[in-house]
């Protein structure tokens, strides 16, 4: 039951997926809008929709702007406040869906989407329940672990080239997402990153393994911190990796803490890709309770 759909945000069409639960009520059925982390496509984002639709939830899954069947220029520029427009008006687009009831929508993200699921909960009030899935919470904090205090120089003066470059009339630099060469610029340092992207991204025609340079630039200055006492009271649940080094499990727990209730945290062993892994079922079915619980009439 699943069929292509497609809105428009800030004048870019995104296009995505629409799972439809097999028994729809007459009265409408809840949503949950979905999408990816950075330097991802929808298509990681397929198999938790299918855990909810199968539990009667419909699911509107799409690629952000400049990634995958979405359009967008530049290409694969991790944008955070065009993606979290991205979100608000596809929550638009799905309250205007026949058969959806528009008043019990809820967000899930996952790892850079995971931020963006709680800034959009905590500044738009039609969001009913939101799952932010080992999230990035802090863009500093990330930032400042990945790039290592001796190459941090190196990054700053990469991104003011590309600016200057940009203000010239050249085209966007563009960087790998990961590598398994320590030597190259990355947006991702590590080898699990680079492990896991090289195992599910190229079977995917629309993925790369690149992203805009100035995407690093954003991420450093992204501050999805400042809205978490804002989610409350729009129920929150964190799905947290136990030993996650991309988005680091400390500064998570942090920001857990720092939420308002009502708020549910899932722990989950294991590193960042574990929940689309091994944990898949432990994560999938977590958040698949809670927003049962939260989206009932």
């Amino acid at each position: 039951m699943r069929v292509d759909v497609e809105f428009t945000s800030g004048g870019v069409t995104l296009r995505g997926w629409l799972y439809e639960p097999v028994n729809t009520a007459a009265a409408g059925v809840p949503l949950v809008v979905m999408t990816h982390g950075f330097a991802g496509v929808k298509e990681w984002v397929a198999p938790f929709a299918e855990v909810f639709s199968k539990a009667g939830l419909a699911c509107l899954v799409y690629d952000h702007r400049g990634f995958g069947t979405s359009d967008g220029e530049p290409r694969y520029e991790v944008d955070p406040m065009a993606q979290v427009d991205g979100y608000r008006d596809a929550i638009t687009f799905a309250q205007t869906l026949d058969g959806i009831d528009p008043d019990r929508i809820a967000v899930w993200g996952t790892s850079f989407a995971g931020a963006h699921a709680l800034v959009v909960a905590a500044i738009d009030r039609r969001v009913r329940a939101v799952v932010s899935q080992v999230p990035l919470t802090h863009g500093w904090a990330m930032f400042s672990r990945l790039v290592s205090p001796i190459a941090l120089p190196a990054m700053h003066e990469a991104i003011a080239a590309d600016r200057l470059a940009r203000a010239a009339g050249k085209p966007y630099q563009m960087i790998k997402s990961a590598s398994d060469d320590p030597t190259d610029l990355v947006a991702m340092p590590g080898a699990d990153v680079y492990e896991w992207l090289m195992a599910n991204g190229p079977q995917i025609p629309t993925w790369r393994n690149e992203v805009t340079l100035s995407s690093v630039d954003k991420l450093q200055s992204y501050a999805p911190e400042a809205f978490l006492r804002r989610v409350s009271p729009t129920p929150l649940l964190m799905v947290i990796a136990d030993n996650d080094t991309l988005t680091p499990t400390d500064v998570a727990l942090t920001s857990y803490a720092e939420a308002l209730e009502p708020k549910q945290l899932e722990l989950i062993p294991g590193g960042h890709f574990e929940v689309y892994g091994e944990r898949f079922d432990q994560a999938s079915s977590a958040a698949r309770n809670f927003l049962l619980t939260h989206l009932a009439r």
